[in-house]
């Protein structure tokens, strides 16, 4: 709620404070006092034009503050720290101040910040309801949401249902359109894919074949040559035509000092070393004619084959990969990604299914919360039908439509339009259109007082809500501001001392003038003040025994229940 507001030098206005509390608060004045300066404090605090031909004659600047506290309002705090400031236990402090150059300055706790996120704060702290006021209804999304705040916690419960389904439904639709669209690329990849694979499936690649055909090319191109030295070889370490080689060269060492062993041991160890390399030798022997009898069966025809078998790889190669070992691991993913691709189709089978059962849910859901809004609208007709009738308006009624959208939404499938009929038979017209400013803040302050009932609603300000009323109607128009205080704070700006007299709090604006200037100041009523101000207000004389009786009578009556 507003604790406070300071002014200085804002109008007729050189220094004031105001100070506010729970309940009904009017404030009060002669005309010309400078009770629209309030108003106009308190709108540049949320976020108004400035007009510098608000600042009070023979100043350069007017500034205003206002302090709020605040109950837990995670909202409000995480859009203050948002603009880097802080709120310290719940008290949130906005100031304003314009100067006659035509600069504007605006503050949150302290720290500078831009005009709009004042307009943006004071819309969740404030609702003001006047002859300059856009109604707060204003807008269709407005109007839906202040029916489905009447409707009440069974509605808000089926209408978080609805959204559940709703968020749900959103997301399938989403993900089928994604697969239905993308579903021509994915075949033509698919059938891309799937030749591929069928490609080098048939060719079957096998690990570390390229390098070991490489091996086998340069082998059987060189045939001749590398028969001709393995049969040399052969031949030097163990001849087949009985001539002398290495292995008979080593036998005949190894004798030879077997021969003399017996007189130096040494001797013997050298020996066991020619008899090992014998052996090593004679195995090489053995290889080496293995290695020849696998170059007779070589040809030319063998080495075509396997220059065929590189020429086919290398092409592979070439389509698929940068090198051998890339093409083999492309055959992987390939049928991987083949696979998922396959499945694609199933997906958006399932998607389909699911997709359709979920849109017959949110279709079924949101015809339940258009017969629960349907069942609200007439009850909120009738309820504010009768506070209007109160309230000097006869014959007015409020009319609230709910009619089909075009789509499925967030918030069902569901337009609702607020009108008012001003007499019986006449056509309902949209809220603010063809009422005076008076009328208006009647019509809002009826909605108000029935929507107040199903929620916790910001401070409220009304002005002019008396206007053109006087007597009974007048007592009604107080008696449901007071009704409204019960539920939030109110603030009302009023000439009337059958409103006033329904007050828990009453500041009054006091105009002084002199030959110099003229300036006017805020002080809070006690109860004797407030009876002669009523007197005031209700002859024009704040001394006359018959008013002062009479303000008396008022406030008793007003407070009676």
């Amino acid at each position: 709620m507003i604790e406070e507001i300071s002014i200085r030098d804002l109008g007729v206005i050189s220094e004031a404070r105001l100070e506010f509390k729970p309940g009904l608060t009017v404030v009060t004045g002669e005309t010309g006092a400078g009770k629209t300066m309030v108003l106009s404090a308190l709108g540049l605090l949320l976020g108004e034009r400035a007009d510098i031909s608000a600042i009070r004659k023979g100043q350069n600047q007017a500034s205003v503050e206002g302090r709020w506290l605040l109950a837990a309002s995670p909202a409000i705090e995480e859009r203050v720290a948002e603009a880097g400031a802080e709120m310290a236990d719940g008290e949130l402090i906005l100031s304003r101040s314009l100067s006659s150059e035509g600069r504007s300055k605006a503050a949150v706790c302290s720290r500078a910040a831009s005009v709009s996120l004042l307009s943006e704060l004071g819309e969740q702290l404030v609702v003001v309801h006047g002859q300059s006021d856009q109604v707060r209804l204003r807008s269709a999304v407005a109007q839906r949401e202040a029916l489905d705040q009447f409707a009440g916690a069974d509605f808000d419960r089926s209408l978080r249902t609805y959204r559940e389904t709703f968020e749900t439904w959103k997301s399938l639709s989403t993900r089928l359109e994604e697969l239905q669209t993308q579903l021509g690329n994915r075949m033509a990849e698919a059938e891309t894919l799937r030749a591929a694979v069928d490609e080098l499936v048939a060719a079957n690649l096998q690990p570390n074949e390229f390098e070991e055909l490489a091996e086998k090319a340069t082998r059987l191109t060189h045939l001749e040559e590398l028969r001709i030295a393995a049969e040399a070889a052969h031949e030097a370490i163990s001849s087949q035509e009985g001539g002398t080689d290495v292995l008979a060269l080593l036998a005949a060492a190894k004798r030879s000092l077997e021969q003399v062993a017996q007189h130096d041991p040494k001797l013997q160890d050298y020996a066991d070393s020619i008899a090992s390399s014998a052996i090593v030798l004679r195995e090489t022997a053995t290889d080496l004619a293995s290695y020849l009898a696998s170059l007779e069966g070589a040809s030319a025809t063998e080495l075509e084959r396997v220059q065929q078998r590189r020429a086919e790889i290398n092409s592979l190669i070439r389509k698929y990969g940068v090198d051998f070992e890339s093409t083999l691991a492309y055959s992987d993913s390939a049928s991987a990604r083949l696979l998922e691709l396959d499945s694609s189709t199933e997906e958006i089978d399932r998607l389909v299914g699911e997709t359709a059962a979920c849109f017959e849910s949110i279709s079924a859901q949101a015809h339940a919360l258009t017969q629960k809004r349907l069942s609200a609208a007439k009850q909120l007709e009738a309820e504010v039908s009768v506070e209007l009738q109160a309230l000097a308006m006869p014959g007015a009624s409020l009319v609230v439509s709910v009619q089909e959208a075009s789509e499925f939404g967030s918030f069902g499938k569901d337009a609702v339009s607020i009108q008012l009929s001003s007499y019986p038979g006449a056509d309902p017209r949209p809220l603010g259109k063809g009422a005076s400013g008076g009328e208006l803040s009647r019509i809002m302050l009826a909605i108000e007082v029935v929507l107040a009932k199903t929620a916790v609603v910001p401070t409220f300000i009304f002005d002019e809500v008396d206007a053109g009323v006087g007597g009974a109607a007048a007592i009604e128009i107080g008696r449901r501001l007071a009704q409204l205080a019960e539920q939030a704070q109110v603030i009302v700006v009023t000439h009337l001392a059958q409103v006033a007299a329904f007050a828990n709090h009453h500041l009054r604006v006091l105009k002084k003038s002199s030959d110099e200037y003229t300036s006017s100041d805020v002080v809070t009523l006690g109860f004797e003040d407030r009876v002669s101000e009523l007197a005031r207000m209700l002859s024009g004389l704040s001394e006359s025994e018959s008013a002062l009786e009479h303000a008396r009578e008022l406030i008793s009556l007003a407070h009676a229940n």
